[in-house]
This record gives C-alpha cells, structure tokens and sequence, in this order.
C-alpha cells in the first residue's frame, strides 16, 4: 500500500467518547468526506454500511487509520473485512505539522491527518488483527494486577501514615503495615488504650491464625503497653475511624489480587498444556517463555499481554525497543549522547527490569554479564537493561528454533 494505489479508500477515524470523526482520502490526497458517528452500534454499523457502499461504487478496497489499536469502532471495522493500522499518538503528532505549523488541532483534522498519512506513510503504522480470546482476558488479567498491586501499596501507605500520627508503637511490629496479621492487629486495637488492654492469649491466638513466628505474643504486648505518644484532641479518634475503615479495604485487595493471579496462573497452565489437540504458536511459545531464567508468572503474563505481536513477528529490534532494552542516541556534529529509552511501554519495561535482576540472581551466564558491567563502572540500571537485552535476544532465538532454554548448552559452548 502506497500513494500511487489507485484501487484503495484511506480513511482516518477520531476517536471521542461519544463520537468518532471519519475522514475520507482518495489516493489523490483529496479529502472527499468528512462525517461524525456516535459512538455506539448504531453509529458503528452506520459507519461501516457507508464505507462498503463507497468502496463498492469505486471498485476499490477500504484501509483505515486510528490510534486505538483495540476498542468497539476497531473491532466492528475489522468484523466488516477492512484493513486497520494502528499508529502510536506521538507520531501523529508530528504528522500534524504537515498540516497546522500553528499547533491547531480538533477532530476534522486528526481525521484528516490519519487517512492522508497512510496514504503516503504506511511503513509508520501497524496492522491490526483480529485478538484471540485468550489474549484479551490475559491482557485484563495482567493489566489488573498491577493495578490491584499499586492501590494495595497505596492503602497500605495510607494505613502507616494515619497510624504514625497516634499509634506510633504498632509500626514498630511491622514499619511497612503491609501484611494482614497487622490489619488484624489494628482491628483488634485500633486506639493505644485499646491496645493496652490486649490479653497475651488473643494475640497468641492471632499470630498463630497467620502462622507468624519472628515475633512473639509477649513481645506485642510489651510494645503495645508502653507509653502512646502524645497526641492532640481528636486525633486519635479520628485516627482510629480511617485505620477502621483502611483495614477491610486492605483484606479485600489482599483477596482480589490472590483470585487476578491465580487466574493468571490457570491461563498460563492452560495455554503451556501438552494435551491441547491442535496446539497453535501461542501454545508452544508459553513453555519457551517459562523455561528462560529468571521468568515467572508475572514476566510471562505481562510479556504475553503486553508485546505478544512482536513475539510473534519473532523481531529482536522491535521487542528491545518497546521493551527500553535498546538504547537512544541522539548525535549532532561533534556531539553524541546515549540515554535511555524513554518512548516505551511501561508495564513490559518494569516487569524486564526485574526479569533481568532475577536472571542475574539464579543463572551463572547473566551473574557473570552483571558483575561484568559493573566491573566496567555502569550503574546498577544500566547493567540490569545490557542483562535484558542479551534475555531478549535470547529468546526470540529460541522461539525461532521452536526449542526450550538449556543452559547445559550454553555451557558446554
């Protein structure tokens, strides 16, 4: 597909929460429509009726442009038979200034903007498919955690925080006030006359209950029967009504997260199984994944959810640089400055960070590439991404080859 394609409708949609902008470009670069939607099956059928009957009475085939690469307007238009691209939203920005050096921007032009840009620029977008289902749920499931896992750090702060105001002594147990045993401890004595009053046999009762043995029942008493620390009036009521009301947000978040990962964990079993009858790439590629060092659950979700058309494409460059493995280099006459890739997904590059400090820690090959790095006087970040970025090539070596990772190899190499 290029400009000189005489036999192709390119379109540009804008995606808006209760419409979506259509734009129409001829492969003359004419813009021939311009028509907005709502955003709901009516306009989505609407849409896709109008575009068939076009490309119909032009005896020509219908690409189309967006951002979004997932959503109802994207799955309708790829259920109708059109070709999608998908384009990152830093890109059309800079495509924008082919049209507006004033910095104007609204729904017509970005319309505008994405047809005629697929039209002469269609090496800067990706083409969409279809997602399996397994996909979709692995890439909510993932995606899930992280967020169970963030609002259960910051509830936890919350919990410290409220509890360092009047009740300082309790966080001498626990100064992360992250586990449920504490929670525990807090509904139970969530005031320091309260926790003064605590009989040695309830907290027994409840240490034993969490299977808690670096701390005795005799020390929580004693921490909890000394002096409180002073405290203004109505602090420690108010104090003890936010702890109250944190404690069972906490053992809720604590429930969710286990049932996200063990969802996730089912998945994974599911898909890596050898007794699937008619086993797709999908399907070999999970048993790879999990065998490299270093890669757990979590990696393999998040890789899977995050970056699994470049695992398919079997493309080191691409997965290194939306994975912030490959670096930046930006060079001007006589200077040269190599920085981090910042351009990145997020989730793949946290979850790469700690795939290659776990490597690092259980593989002898990766030790030796981190001890080297830092020998060489790089930082503990940089040498954890050069560690990546080997990982990365690893395994799209073994996905091509179609082989689990064996260090013994390695080795006798």
């Amino acid at each position: 597909m290029n400009a000189s394609d005489s036999k192709c409708l390119f379109v540009g949609v804008d995606l808006g929460d209760e419409r979506f902008q259509l734009c129409v470009v001829d492969p003359t670069g004419a813009s021939d429509e311009q028509r907005s939607y709502s955003h709901d099956a009516e306009g989505i059928g609407q849409a896709t009726a109008s575009l068939k009957a076009a490309a119909i009475e032009r005896g020509s085939r219908v690409a189309i442009a967006i951002e979004s690469p997932r959503g109802a307007v994207v799955a309708g238009f790829l259920e109708a038979g059109f070709e999608v691209f998908s384009i990152n939203p830093k890109q059309l920005d800079r495509f924008r200034d082919r049209f507006s050096v004033a910095g104007s921007k609204d729904d017509r032009l970005d319309a505008r903007v994405l047809g005629d840009s697929l039209r002469t620029d269609p090496r800067a977008f990706r083409r969409l498919t279809a997602e399996p289902d397994w996909l979709v749920r692995m890439r909510q499931a993932s995606r899930m955690e992280d967020e169970l896992k963030q609002e259960h750090r910051r509830s936890a702060n919350r919990l410290r925080a409220v509890l360092h105001e009047y009740h300082i002594e309790l966080l001498a147990l626990l100064p992360a006030a992250d586990e449920p045993w504490f929670w525990d401890l807090v509904a139970s004595a969530p005031t320091p006359a309260l926790g003064a009053r605590l009989r040695p046999k309830q907290v027994e009762r409840l240490l034993a209950e969490h299977r808690i043995r670096r701390t005795t029942a005799q020390d929580v008493v004693e921490r909890l029967r000394r002096p409180s620390v002073p405290a203004m009036p109505g602090v420690v009521d108010a104090g003890s009504t936010h702890a109250l009301m944190l404690v069972p947000r906490l053992h809720l978040l604590t429930q969710q997260l286990a049932q996200c990962q063990t969802q996730i964990q089912k998945l994974l079993d599911e898909l890596g199984s050898e007794d699937q009858p008619e086993q797709t790439s999908e399907h070999r590629d999970v048993p790879i994944l999990r065998s490299l060092p270093g890669a757990g659950r979590y990696v393999v979700a998040t890789m899977l959810a995050e970056a699994f058309w470049a695992l398919q494409q079997r493309d080191y460059r691409l997965l290194r640089a939306v994975c912030a493995a490959a670096p930046v280099t930006e060079q001007s006459g006589r200077s040269r400055f190599v920085h981090m890739r910042y351009a990145c997904n997020r989730r793949l590059r946290n979850a790469v960070h700690h795939w290659a400090w776990n490597a690092s820690l259980v593989d002898p090959h990766f030790a030796r590439l981190y001890k080297g790095m830092r020998g060489r006087g790089l930082t503990h970040a940089r040498a954890l991404r050069g560690v990546a970025d080997r990982l990365l090539n690893v395994t799209v070596a073994v996905l091509r080859n179609g082989t689990r990772y064996d260090a013994s190899l390695r080795a006798a190499a």
